[in-house]
């Protein structure tokens, strides 16, 4: 394509979303992820829905290989899907890292040594993100993938050193995915400070909540998130309703 100022054209938006849905056990992220458009799903081996949940897709996913190739079934022949669920991405590393071996002949991603398995493993977790990003750019599928959290420190430049949760990946995987993702969704239950007398003129703080449900989309100190969609920073989840108050902000499935 030749380049210039005659060339210029208006840049396309895109009109599914890439998300990644993280947060606390049991705080609700598969069924938040079931209540949308027409899903389908890779699950991998070691995860499963709620009892109440139904599901359609592929269980029981272990390879890397196995990932592409529904990838490409999805692409290449015809179907009703509007949304791919990928639980989870915690598990899709480990097939990642198990290609990455298998392409070098290493027992293990920490084999060569100084980090260079992990860099190898972004190669491959690129590869996946290309089959995700064809999917939304020319099927309009929503892609979102599902995944744990972790408590680690984060040494700001700006301030000291304090810890937030954060997706449980490598550190160059969630960087890479935090990149690449339309949409990050921290879900967690609102808790509120409360000081207590504890006797002898000292005072104790603890946390309380009444279970109230919370969908983070813009991030903070204490958590990573993020949205493309001009969304307020967060919103509250109340199971079966967690589409309808994302889809306000989000283009609609086609």
């Amino acid at each position: 394509m030749a380049v210039s100022l005659s060339s210029l054209k208006k840049l396309k938006t895109s009109t599914s979303p890439i998300a990644l849905f993280y947060g606390v056990p049991g705080v609700g992220k598969t069924s938040l992820a079931a209540e949308f458009p027409a899903t389908v799903w890779i699950q991998f081996d070691g995860e499963s829905a709620p009892s109440d949940v139904a599901l359609d897709g592929w269980e029981g996913i272990k390879s890397f290989g196995e990932v592409i190739e529904a990838i490409g079934a999805l692409y290449n022949e015809e179907h009703e899907f509007k949304t791919l669920v990928i639980d989870s991405v915690s598990e899709l590393e480990a097939a990642v890292w198990g290609e990455a071996c298998r392409r070098n002949n290493w027992r293990s991603i920490e084999d060569p040594g100084f980090g260079k398995g992990y860099v190898e493993a972004e190669n491959v977790w690129r590869e996946v993100l290309e089959g995700l990003t064809a999917l939304r750019r020319d099927k309009a599928m929503t892609v979102i993938l599902l995944g744990h959290c972790e408590i680690g420190r984060f040494d700001s430049p700006t301030t000291d050193p304090y810890h937030r949760y954060r997706v449980n990946l490598h550190k160059r995987a969630a960087d890479l995915i935090e990149a690449s993702t339309d949409l990050i969704a921290f879900l967690n239950y609102r808790v509120s400070l409360k000081k207590v007398e504890a006797g002898f003129n000292k005072t104790v703080t603890h946390g309380e909540g009444g279970g109230q449900r919370v969908i983070y989309v813009e991030e903070r100190p204490g958590f990573i998130a993020k949205n493309r969609f001009n969304m307020p920073s967060d919103l509250p989840y109340k199971r079966g309703e967690g589409y309808a108050a994302l889809s306000k902000y989000l283009a609609p499935a086609a």
